[in-house]
């Protein structure tokens, strides 16, 4: 077994500890992997609640340190991205069509679920190295800052997903709701496929922001009269809100054969069929993505210029990067910078 250093899952808090964890020996199609960045996902402040004992992280870029016996994509040195699904079963209808996320015999997750071969519990990228069959591994491409692109390995290819699926391009009516991690890159994903693109927010501060980020119209959804000027605006809303919230002003907004798809994640949240019928209005939701979706969403973000608005923060400061995740302080992403994992600790 190989070791190396992370931020562990403690108690149920967002106090992480830091301490050794042990990596898998290479296997033939293993590369091992130094965690340069790692992105702080919503669902890593939900796991500290639920995952005691992991170490989280699901977005992360890095550098290859070593090959397996019969590895053959990449070579030491080059620099590669890693995202939510780190092996699947390869032969499922789902993963043939290149829709690993949807393995119909379970994907396996880069934290949290255990590995197909020996059945231990992986362990994610709040660490300074990563073990993982190369094929589940994407070169990062030029362009695109090492430090700012972790989160396009699951905010991006997450709302990358369904604007693909449903072909948005010039002359599509977008909009999106919520304005924070995933909100962010909708918008610029969508206006870089040249859809007119609407902000929903409670916020009406973040006016200024949506537009600098490509939205072209802003709407109040605390203010009624800009709700109903909206209904039957949008051929897709993409709700990134990942707290309860009432979808009806929603679906009303959406035009004759409009979509609502939902990234967020809620447990509950109520649905009034009727307002889906009157206008054959669809509701759907998504994961993150297949392998060749997101090998198109890195390659389409380094041609654009798309990259995530980020803070980083090195890895020490990941419990003030949850607590302050938790109460929406952050525009829009938090990166740790794992370098600080080579250090040793101070003594108290």
């Amino acid at each position: 077994m190989r070791t190396t250093t992370g931020w562990k899952i403690s108690g149920g808090t967002t106090a992480l500890e830091r301490v050794q964890l042990e990596r898998r020996d290479l296997r033939g199609s293993d590369i091992a992997v130094r965690v340069d960045y790692c992105g702080v996902c919503h669902s890593d402040l939900h796991a500290v609640h639920v995952m005691d004992g992991v170490v989280p992280g699901h977005e992360f870029i890095g550098t290859v340190t070593e090959l397996g016996s019969a590895a053959t994509r990449f070579a030491v040195g080059d620099r590669i991205a890693v995202g939510t699904v780190v092996d699947s079963c390869g032969t499922c209808k789902n993963c043939l069509a290149g829709e690993e996320i949807y393995c119909t015999t379970g994907w396996s997750p880069t934290y949290g679920g255990p590995d197909r071969v020996d059945g231990t519990m992986q362990q994610g990228g709040y660490s300074r190295e990563y073990v993982i069959n190369e094929k589940y591994a994407f070169p990062l491409p030029t362009g695109l800052d090492p430090a700012k692109a972790a989160p396009l390995m699951c905010a991006g290819i997450t709302v990358w997903s369904p604007l693909r699926k449903a072909n948005v391009g010039p002359g599509s009516r977008v909009a999106v709701a919520g304005l924070g991690g995933l909100g962010h890159l909708a918008v610029k994903f969508a206006a870089a496929l040249g859809a007119e693109v609407t902000v929903l927010s409670r916020t009406p501060d973040k006016e200024k922001d949506a537009r600098a980020l490509g939205a072209t119209g802003f709407v109040v959804t605390t203010d009624e009269a800009q709700v109903k000027q909206a209904y039957g605006s949008f051929d897709l809303i993409i709700d990134t809100i990942s707290a309860t919230h009432d979808l009806d002003p929603e679906i009303l907004m959406l035009d004759l054969d409009g979509e609502l798809s939902l990234l967020g994640v809620s447990w509950e949240i109520p649905v009034n069929n009727l307002l889906l019928l009157i206008g054959r209005k669809r509701l759907s939701s998504s994961a993150t993505g297949g392998l060749p979706a997101t090998t198109e969403m890195l390659a389409f973000a380094a041609e654009h210029g798309i990259e995530p608005d980020v803070e980083v923060l090195p890895s020490a400061r990941v419990q003030e990067a949850l607590d302050r995740l938790k109460a929406n302080d952050v525009r829009y992403r938090f990166v740790l910078d794992l370098a600080d994992l080579d250090q040793t600790p101070a003594q108290h």
